[in-house]
């Protein structure tokens, strides 16, 4: 179709079975390459192939985060669907919790993977980066809401199964 209107379309294709890698990548490079020979002969649409396999879900059906891939990629999510920025390759060691800075807000993600972390004065107090804002995880937060307010935090329960905490 691009060749007959001119047109520059481009498509993802998605399959959901095990022959992917075989079948359905080696029928994709016939179509770009070109295929068969002489008369039969048919002219590639060229163009380019990536093959990229999914890695596990991060949210499970129930909403809750699968914490099988790891809190690394859980905060790389995080930092991504609040900034839609990626999330800093340098991260403090001094701040473990701290996720990166975007448009002058801090964002931390307060997670362990074995217990429930709480949004307190305590883990307050080491809070090292200065910010307009403060966007926290955790499982549970022990501060008023006025508080929160009046120093512009936000809370974002983190979501695990409730029936484990």
């Amino acid at each position: 179709m691009n060749k007959a209107d001119g047109g520059n379309r481009k498509f993802i294709l998605v399959e959901m079975m095990d022959y992917a890698d075989s079948i359905t990548a080696e029928r994709v490079k016939r179509v770009i390459d070109g295929y068969g020979e002489g008369k039969k002969a048919v002219e590639g649409t060229g163009g380019n192939f990536s093959y990229y396999e999914l890695g596990p879900v991060l949210l499970l059906p129930n909403g809750n985060l699968n914490e099988e891939v790891g809190p690394q990629k859980i905060r790389e999510y995080v930092y991504f669907m609040e900034t839609k920025e990626p999330l800093p390759a340098e991260q403090p060691m001094d701040e473990p919790y701290f996720m990166g800075l975007c448009r002058n807000t801090a964002y931390y993600f307060y997670y362990e993977r074995e217990s429930v972390t709480t949004l307190d004065y305590a883990f307050l107090s080491t809070i090292q980066t200065k910010a307009e804002g403060y966007t926290i995880y955790a499982d549970l937060c022990a501060i008023p809401q006025e508080t929160l307010r009046r120093h512009n935090i936000t809370f974002k329960k983190i979501p695990r199964d409730i029936a484990r905490l």
